[in-house]
Parts: structure tokens; C-alpha cells; sequence
């Protein structure tokens, strides 16, 4: 759906984007992230044809975002970090003022106008002025506004950004909504633990360039490898660890009181008879669990690491 190749960007001196990649196929949810002033929000602006680059090229569906920027707007819905809205309309009408600019009027676009607010929780709202609304609902019609011309993709920047719990839980099943209803859609936010449950894919970007990208299993595993198992036990932790050093598979075991952690690089039926193994040497196993790391842990030691090559 969208492919990017060699994407560059300089402001005066500082080079935003240098030749960034990425790949984002139908009806994933991307999760972008990286530090401040790393290149997201230019990315952004520039697949939704609101910035040129420098160089580099942008496919989105196959076509030429950056030679058809006004076919390109028909294939998008973009929502931006900082938005306006026009506080003296009703939800409605701000809804009908932007399906007017699609040529969307009369009956449809009221009609329309219903479903999206349905879509985003705001269904009772339909009568509500603008200004009553709260920031979580204001960011919801605006992403109802990006949904009015039916576009392949969306982009989202910092949708759930300033949002409450409450907000943001709702906006996290929205995206799961659209993305079930076959939209694919590029995401960027600081709340990383969100994005690690919704999303298909993510891309780290850093200094203009994408550090890495895939699934957060498949991110985890290329930089920390695979995750440790834990196990927990009542008592005879210094046994266990005998035991645990004579498997093959088993790597670095580091005991702590009760608690026994195993670098472990064998498969699901090697790790089966490892648990038999201990059960049958009547080791008292309270747990034995996988070590899941989170998008924020995977985010600070990919960040570190290129933090420690650019010194």
C-alpha cells in the first residue's frame, strides 16, 4: 500500500530524512516511532503530499504520490499532531462543511455524516456544537472528517495525544475497527504500549533513517534475541540450577532468591521436556513463564545503541 524509497529532506542545515525506507502493506497498522525531531511528522506530510521532498519516492497503491498529488488526496485521510476545528459548527456540520469539499451534499452526506460519528463514539453528538466537545471527542470527529471520502490509507499523527485513559481506550478500538474494515493505516504516538497492542508492524526511526522495522517479535528477537524463561520455585532453587546447566539448549542461568532465569535457544517441544525434566526431579515450579519485553523497553535499547555508535 505504501512504499517509500530514499526519502530525503533538509531544513537550512538540518537534514530531517535521510534516505528513509519503509514498506507498509494493505491492512497493516504501522506503528511509527522515534525521539523527537527524528522525521516522523515530515514523513508524514510528505506521503500526504502537504511537504515536497527533496528526493527520494513515494508509492501509495502503486501511484506516484509525489507526481499525482491530487490523486493522491483521494487515496488518503490524514489527521495531523495539531489540528483546528471550527468551534460555532455542530458536529454535523462540520462534517457536511468537509463532505462538501468532496462534492458529498443533501442526503448523503447527512446520512454519512451518522455513520462516521457512529464509527468514532460520537453518535449522540450529532446536534452538539464543536466547543462543548472535549479534546478526545474533538480528536475523534477530526479522524471522522479523515474518514468522509472512504480513503485506502490513513495517516494519523499523535491521534490519543493529550487523551485520557478513558480516551485513549476508545481510540485504540476504533483503529481496530478500521483497520478490521480493511484500512490501512500509518500511526504515529509516544504512548508506545498502545501501539504495541494494536499494531501489525512498526518502524523505529531515528535521525532521519529507519533503524529497523517488523513485527515486535520479530524486532525483539534481532536485538535482544529470544526472550529469557523465567521460572519461579518454593525451594530447591540451587538444584534447579544444576539441572538447568546440563540441557544443551540452555544458555546463561542467573538465580535470585526464588527466581531463576534461563537464556533459552531450543524449540516448543525442547521446552516442554526442559519443564517435565524439572517436574520429574521434583522441583516445586510455582510458574514458568517467557520474559515478554515491552515497545518501550525494544524502543530505549535500539535508541541507546545508536546513541553509542553516533559517539
Amino acid at each position: 500500500m505504501l512504499v517509500i524509497r530514499d526519502l530525503e529532506k533538509t531544513y537550512g542545515k538540518f537534514k530531517a530524512l535521510n534516505k528513509l525506507d519503509l514498506e507498509i502493506k494493505q491492512g497493516e497498522i504501522f506503528g511509527f516511532i522515534g525521539p523527537n525531531g527524528a522525521g516522523k511528522s515530515t514523513t508524514m506530510k510528505i506521503v500526504s503530499g502537504l511537504l515536497s521532498p527533496d528526493s527520494g519516492e513515494v508509492y501509495v497503491d502503486g501511484m506516484d504520490a509525489i507526481k499525482n498529488n491530487r490523486k493522491l488526496k483521494e487515496k488518503i485521510g490524514y489527521m495531523p499532531d495539531f489540528f483546528g476545528v471550527y468551534d460555532n459548527l455542530k458536529a454535523s456540520e462540520y462534517l457536511e462543511f468537509y463532505g462538501s469539499i468532496y462534492g458529498i451534499t443533501g442526503k448523503e452526506i447527512r446520512d454519512l455524516s451518522m455513520d462516521l460519528l457512529e464509527l468514532v463514539n460520537l453518535q449522540d453528538k450529532y446536534n452538539a456544537y464543536v466547543d462543548g466537545l472535549s479534546r478526545g471527542m474533538k480528536q475523534r470527529l477530526c479522524l471522522a472528517r479523515c474518514l468522509i471520502h472512504n480513503p485506502q490509507l490513513l495517516i494519523l499523527d499523535e491521534p490519543a495525544s493529550g487523551m485520557d485513559p478513558r480516551a485513549r481506550f476508545e481510540m485504540k478500538n476504533i483503529l481496530k475497527n478500521l483497520r478490521d474494515m480493511g484500512k490501512t493505516i500509518l500511526v504515529s504516538s509516544h504512548i508506545l504500549s498502545e501501539l504495541g497492542e494494536i499494531c501489525t508492524n512498526i518502524g523505529v526511526i531515528e535521525s532521519g533513517k529507519m533503524v529497523c522495522q517488523g513485527t515486535v517479535e520479530e524486532i525483539m528477537s534481532a536485538v535482544s534475541g529470544n526472550h529469557p524463561i523465567i521460572i519461579t520455585v518454593t525451594e530447591k532453587t540451587q538444584e534447579a540450577i544444576k539441572l538447568l546447566k546440563e540441557i544443551p539448549s540452555v544458555g546463561r542461568v542467573k538465580g535470585e532468591d526464588n527466581r531463576i532465569s534461563i537464556n533459552f535457544s531450543g524449540n516448543d517441544e525442547e521446552c516442554v521436556n526442559l519443564l517435565k525434566n524439572l517436574v520429574i526431579n521434583d522441583i516445586p515450579i510455582v510458574s514458568f513463564n517467557r520474559e515478554m519485553k515491552s515497545l518501550e523497553d525494544i524502543f530505549i535499547k535500539i535508541t541507546d545503541k545508536n546513541e553509542l555508535k553516533e559517539d
